[in-house]
């Protein structure tokens, strides 16, 4: 039987970094839906090391949900989910309720449809004070923070217009928008960030 599980070189590489800032973050306990979860690789490493909390993986593609299947299957853990069939952009969402959202490295390799759906769906099934967490490459002030990342930023585009680094505070006003606090930033390697957003409290309409 072939094995298909995907690896990918940069989940490897941050997989240490994203987990050190989301022991600080995630909840002791309760359900964390990831989204995007591309190969699978770090959804299966975070639960190995964060066994109390239960991860529900995600992704649109059909061969993603496989390799993360596969990962699952290989790990051998009991806390982490069969993949979701999750597009961001649609809603609603096949979940009606997480603790906890992470979503890494989706929000510059899919069109923007996609940032504004990840923020909209996920006010719906948050409670209040409840993460969002983001990491990824992104502009400040409009301007790249380092040259790698406007070469990543070119290459991407010239793959699909519709993808490329966003602008940190576009991202935030859209966060603010769809009603989410912050963000929290914390600098990562290869001049990347972790962006934590936190659920605001609903607004009651009298």
């Amino acid at each position: 039987m072939s094995d298909k599980r995907l690896y990918s070189a940069a989940a490897a590489r941050n997989r240490e970094p994203i987990l050190s800032v989301l022991r600080g973050v995630l909840p002791a306990r309760g359900l964390v839906l990831e989204v995007a979860s591309g190969s699978g690789e770090h959804v299966v490493h975070f639960a190995a090391a964060l066994p109390r909390v239960t991860f529900a993986p995600s992704d649109p593609g059909q061969k993603a949900r496989e390799s993360v299947a596969a990962w699952i299957a290989s790990s051998g853990l009991e806390n982490v989910q069969p993949p979701l069939a999750l597009d961001a952009a649609q809603a609603p969402w096949p979940i009606a309720r997480a603790d906890a959202i992470i979503c890494i490295n989706m929000v510059h390799i899919s069109p923007w449809a996609a940032t504004m759906g990840l923020f909209e769906n996920a006010a719906a099934i948050l409670p209040t004070g409840a993460p969002l967490y983001l990491y990824g490459p992104y502009k400040r002030d409009g301007a790249h923070i380092a040259q790698s990342n406007a070469d990543f930023d070119a290459g991407l585009r010239a793959q699909d217009p519709s993808w490329g680094v966003r602008d940190l505070e576009e991202v935030a006003d859209l966060g603010r928008r769809a009603g989410f606090d912050g963000p929290e930033t914390v600098e990562m390697p290869a001049n990347n960030l972790s962006l934590i957003f936190r659920r605001r409290a609903p607004t009651s309409v009298r």
